[in-house]
């Protein structure tokens, strides 16, 4: 397994008496007897040691001690825990969080949740991390190029220095990107060692981990949809891999599709090829496709032809004559029709196998049997007549009942 290696940022004591030191309004915030600065300009609220210390601007609130600190003439800021926004003069600004947004001082627009997150973003715009260090390093260089990111758990793009418009939801996703730009992640560790490489798709814990762990950037424009699904991939590009563990093979290889669970396990690095549900993972052979036209294939020795039915859509098979570099033609058709009940069949039609003759035998033998069918129940029908004349004539001798009296 590949080691992560962390940048190392000074402790935040140092960095904030760093700052402190460095203007007599920090220094007098250190101050034992620091004088109260008086009243707030009406719509700001502030709670804390200098929290909004001589804010001129409009809907501040702060909470905690140094938030907003050097906020000014800025308005529509929030911010809550010590040292948010410390050296903001931007608008609309969201910091909740010990040191959020702690080194902006002109990026705009940018929401800041949870401890340290987006802690050195100096001028980039329209951020939003959300999550413990979640783009902790974003905008380092302050060279503001590191634009329209969103970081949603624990250090998510916690290293993205000037990457923009990557988005990552889940702890530890997109971790070591730094100039990849349009990338999705989605999953805890998702793209995880991804660095320079740009617009790829993961959805699925560790879903394309190891994708540009190389630095090269040639892993770009890779689509993994499913837990483990091209984990493995370091250079290869635009991959396509559907389902839990789906192209663990692809190293290097390109312009791959691959659909099912486990699809490519046990195979090699390849390329330029297409896998659906097939026998490397494990997978069932059964393959249901409807709608196949006709498609230019070569035919000849162990080599089949897939043929179809345009009346029906059926799929079947034959072997023919090598087509000789020539496509079929591919009927026009129009909507299918409404179909209706079937009749009955005027003429049989012809069976194959000699089963002809053991229809007929087969006919016979039940016209036989009606027959002697036919004949049973006529004798029962006479049976039962005679029974009934029987009973009759025993009713008619019987004698009559006597009474008997008593003298």
């Amino acid at each position: 397994m590949k080691t992560i290696t962390n940048i190392i940022h000074l402790p935040f004591t140092l960095l904030a008496f760093a700052c402190f030191a460095l203007s007599p309004q920090s220094q007098a915030a250190t101050t034992p007897n620091t004088p109260d600065p008086g009243p707030l300009p009406i719509s700001n609220t502030a709670d804390g040691q200098l929290a909004l210390a001589g804010v001129t601007g409009l809907y501040n609130s702060a909470f905690g001690i140094y938030a907003l600190l050097s906020n000014g003439a800025a308005s529509f800021n929030t911010g809550v825990g010590a040292d948010v926004l410390l050296v903001n003069t931007e608008n609309e600004q969201t910091a909740v969080g010990a040191a959020v947004l702690f080194s902006n001082t002109t990026g705009a627009n940018n929401t800041g949740v949870g401890a340290f997150g987006l802690f050195f973003n100096g001028t980039a715009n329209n951020n939003t991390a959300v999550g413990h260090r979640a783009l902790e390093n974003n905008d380092v260089t302050a060279a503001g190029l590191a634009n329209g990111n969103t970081a949603v758990g624990a250090q998510a793009l916690n290293q993205n220095i000037d990457g923009s418009f990557n988005a990552a939801v889940g702890g530890s996703a997109l971790f070591t990107n730094t100039n990849g730009f349009s990338n999705n992640a989605f999953g805890n560790s998702a793209l995880f060692f991804n660095t320079i490489a740009s617009e790829n798709t993961a959805i699925g814990d560790v879903a394309l981990a190891f994708n540009d762990s190389s630095g090269a950037g040639l892993g770009n424009n890779n689509t993994a949809v499913g837990g483990f699904s091209l984990f493995n991939n370091v250079d290869g590009s635009e991959n396509t891999a559907l389902g839990t563990g789906a192209g663990q093979n692809v190293i290097t290889g390109f312009n791959n599709t691959y659909v099912g669970n486990f699809v490519g396990t046990g195979v090699g690095d390849e390329s330029s090829t297409i896998r659906i549900n097939d026998l490397s993972g494990g997978n069932a052979q059964e393959c249901f496709i409807g709608g196949i036209f006709n498609n230019f294939q070569p035919v000849g020795g162990s080599v089949v032809e897939v043929t179809l039915d345009l009346a029906n859509d059926h799929l079947g098979w034959d072997v023919g004559p090598n087509q000789g570099g020539s496509a079929p033609s591919v009927p026009s058709r129009n909507a299918p029709l409404r179909r209706s009940a079937p009749g009955a069949p005027t003429q049989r039609p012809a069976m194959l196998n000699g089963t002809v003759g053991k229809v007929e035998k087969l006919e016979a033998t039940v016209a036989q049997q009606q027959k002697q069918i036919e004949t049973l129940t006529a004798q029962l029908r006479e049976q039962a007549a005679q029974i009934q004349k029987v009973s009759a004539q025993v009713e008619m001798g019987k004698t009559a009942p006597r009474v008997v009296n008593n003298q």
